[in-house]
Formats: structure tokens, sequence, C-alpha cells
């Protein structure tokens, strides 16, 4: 059921099941993405344009381009990441489109990025912010050689086009949101089992109870520089059928022979 006021065409129908197929045939969100940024800079430019298309992502006061339709399209993003300024960066975080019509004619960011995007064969570049509804703030940027490129329908199609898969790309935003929560919370999880584990190795070699068996551990990966998940893998493993054993014990106390 389409949304209510929602006016979308035969062709935007398309559009949107096209972007979903895509989600369906990635093997991965990173594919997902870059199939995208190509997919978009066919859909906006036009067939045998050769029009590059990156797609910005602003979180945590980070910028990344997360999806780009060829390394040149990364590499011209990465021009503003590295400036702290550019119509990509303006346009995801003003949630505003900015448009540069001809590079030869640009000085809203000064000379460094105009000069520096030009110097990669391109004239004319658009921005087009994405809404995410709070889940984080997102730009379609495009480039093209010929200067007015994305003059009337065009940019015209880019809006349209952005609004249509506004949502597609929000949902895949929240997957990874999602997936590296899932990442970072099984890595917790193993990593407090082998350090479990490595602490009832240390009570049973020192004879001591769990406090000081953590206490033993700590003061090891402080004294060695050495990561207390490392320690505790070490030890693990050390006692798992090798032959070679690691033991750990209180400063200025001698194990029992």
């Amino acid at each position: 059921m389409l949304p209510p006021n929602e006016d979308l065409t035969t062709e935007s129908i398309s559009t949107v099941d096209q972007v979903q197929n895509l989600i369906l045939d990635s093997a991965d969100f990173e594919e997902f993405l870059n199939e995208l940024a190509r997919f978009s800079a066919h859909q906006v430019a036009g067939e045998g344009d050769d029009a590059l298309c990156g797609i910005t992502l602003l979180r945590d006061r980070k910028a990344a381009t997360i999806g780009w339709s060829s390394e040149s399209a990364r590499e011209v993003d990465e021009i503003q990441y590295r400036l702290a300024q550019g119509p990509c960066l303006t346009a995801a975080q003003e949630e505003r489109e900015v448009y540069v019509p001809d590079l030869f004619e640009e000085d809203r960011w000064g000379p460094d990025y105009a000069n520096a995007v030009a110097s990669h064969g391109l004239r004319s570049v658009l921005s087009v912010p994405f809404h995410l509804q709070g889940e984080a703030q997102a730009a379609l940027n495009l480039y093209s050689d010929v200067p007015r490129k994305f003059d009337g329908d065009v940019a015209d199609r880019a809006r349209d086009y952005t609004r249509q898969i506004s949502q597609a790309l929000r949902m895949a935003v929240r997957f990874s949101l999602h997936t590296d929560s899932a990442t970072n919370l099984r890595a917790t999880l193993e990593s407090r089992t082998v350090i479990d584990m490595a602490i009832g190795i240390v009570m049973a070699q020192n004879r001591c109870d769990q406090q000081t068996a953590v206490r033993i551990l700590t003061d090891a990966s402080s004294n060695g520089n050495v990561k207390l998940r490392d320690i505790a893998t070490s030890l693990v493993q050390s006692v798992g059928g090798t032959d070679t054993r690691t033991h750990y014990e209180e400063p200025g106390r001698r194990q029992a022979g």
C-alpha cells in the first residue's frame, strides 16, 4: 500500500523496485552501496553519460564515502574530507541541495577545493541530501566533466531520485548500525569468555580467590603492555594441551613445587 499523499509514478515505483532488488542481490552492505552509486549515476545523468557518483555519510561527527561508482568518485569525495569543506559536506550537514555549475567559476570553499576537483578533469558538481530521519546524515554527490551538466531536468531527476531511495538508504544504514552493534557485542562476549576462563586458571594455579586472580592478570597486562584479552588468550591456549605452560602469580609469591 502506498503512503497517503505520495504521488509515485510508474517510473518511481520501478526505481524503488530496482533498488530493493539491489539490496536482495548484494552479498553485503558495501557491495549494495557501490551498486547503488553506479545505479544512481545512470539514473540521474542518463544512459551513455560518464557522471561519477559518491554517497557521503555523516555519523558520529565523521564523514565517509560509503558507496562510489568508481575509484575516481571516491577520490574526489575525499578531497572534501581532507579540506573539511565542500558541496557534499554542506548538503549533508545542512540538508540542502548544493550545485556547482562550473568549477572554473567556483569560490565558495576557496580555490583549494575547486582546483583539486577540477584537476581530475571535472567541471560540475551536484550534491543532494538524503532525508534519513535521524539515523545519520547523507548526500548523493554527482560529478561531470561537462560544465552545467546538472541544470534543469537533470537536477529535477536528482531531487526526485534521492527522494525515492531515501527510505532504502535509511534502512540500509540502520541495518549497518545494528550489524556493527551485533558484531561488537559478539566480540565483547567472546573476549569476556576467554578472560573468565583465564581467571579460573589463575585461581587454580595460585589457589586464590577471583578478585586476586583478576588483579594478577591485570597487573600482567599492565606490566607487559599487552591487552588483557591477549594475556587471557595466551594463558588459555597454554593449558589447552600444548607442552609450553604459561603461569601467572602474585609478585613476591612463589608457587609451591
